[in-house]
């Protein structure tokens, strides 16, 4: 069996997206994954493979867990980079993997990165970032059937945050936050309760709702599946929510959901992408016309 480096090491939204192309690869390669540590736990129970957990950041100040890491990756055959970027293609380059799959010069983020590549493929850049991942994973030999991960495994209660609607204030980027949260929060009433990640908590309490506890992922993960329904902007907890089976209702200015939408659930996504581009543009009154519609299915 071949060994296969995995190449996206972020964000939350993009590793979720990333999945099912690795799922796909599975049952005809021995994986290892290249990931943020954050999210090594969730690609090792969801897709059962193992990992290479990296701290970018941190790396200037702890060179020698960077040569531990690197050391690791010597030890595949091919790689596989869905990410695009000159850090995560060089990993490729550095593992040295005999082939090293990439996106070809209309779908990859950095250019430089095409340097780290020498299998460089085309993809429909029209259709979803899933798809877009599943046909570079097509691409390869190890191609196989698509399979859906152990996704209900990763969730860790939190008792007491069941049966809510599930408000993501946060983003990102500023130009995702969508700035109507307080008086949604108001039209929705006791069942409100607002998520918050790293640096949002302040975010989170000034719009009025009750407010989750501190959390890490596998305990995002409950709280996110438990909900009645889920409404944010394009953020990892959104794609997490879709991916977990929660109903969601996505807001989307800047970024085109036709790429980056919820994409198990692209009929229930609030779109300006194709208008205004702007949050500030999305009013309660739609927000809660489509909620009501999606907790009616």
């Amino acid at each position: 069996m071949k060994r296969l480096l995995v190449l996206r090491l972020s964000a939350l939204g993009d590793v979720i997206h990333t999945l099912p192309a690795v799922l796909s690869l599975r049952e005809q390669a021995e994986i290892t994954w290249v990931v943020e540590a954050p999210y090594a736990e969730l690609v090792e129970i969801v897709a059962e493979v193992k990992t290479i957990p990296v701290r970018m950041k941190k790396w200037t100040r702890e060179p020698r867990a960077a040569i531990d890491a690197i050391g690791r990756m010597r030890t595949v055959d091919e790689s596989i980079d869905f990410q695009g970027l000159i850090k995560s293609a060089i990993f490729g380059w550095l593992s040295g993997a005999r082939l090293r799959y990439g996106f070809d010069k209309r779908a990859v983020r950095e250019k430089p990165s095409l340097l780290f590549t020498n299998r460089k493929i085309n993809v429909d850049t029209t259709k979803h970032v899933v798809d877009q991942n599943l046909e570079l994973a097509q691409a390869t030999k190890l191609y196989g059937q698509r399979a859906t991960g152990n996704w209900q495994l990763f969730p860790r209660e939190v008792p007491g945050y069941d049966n809510s609607i599930v408000l993501l204030p946060g983003a990102g980027k500023a130009n995702k936050i969508w700035p109507h949260f307080r008086d949604l929060a108001k039209r929705i009433g006791p069942k409100a309760l607002a998520v918050w990640g790293p640096g949002e908590r302040e975010l989170a309490e000034a719009i009025g709702a009750r407010v989750a506890p501190p959390t890490n992922l596998r305990e995002l993960a409950w709280i996110l599946q438990k909900a009645e329904a889920v409404i944010g902007g394009d953020t990892g907890p959104l794609h997490l929510a879709d991916a977990l089976g929660t109903k969601v209702v996505g807001l989307y200015g800047p970024t085109d959901p036709r790429r980056n939408g919820p994409y198990g659930q692209p009929e229930h996504v609030i779109d300006r992408f194709r208008a205004t581009k702007s949050m500030e543009s999305i009013s309660v009154e739609e927000v809660m016309k489509t909620l009501g519609r999606v907790l009616a299915e």
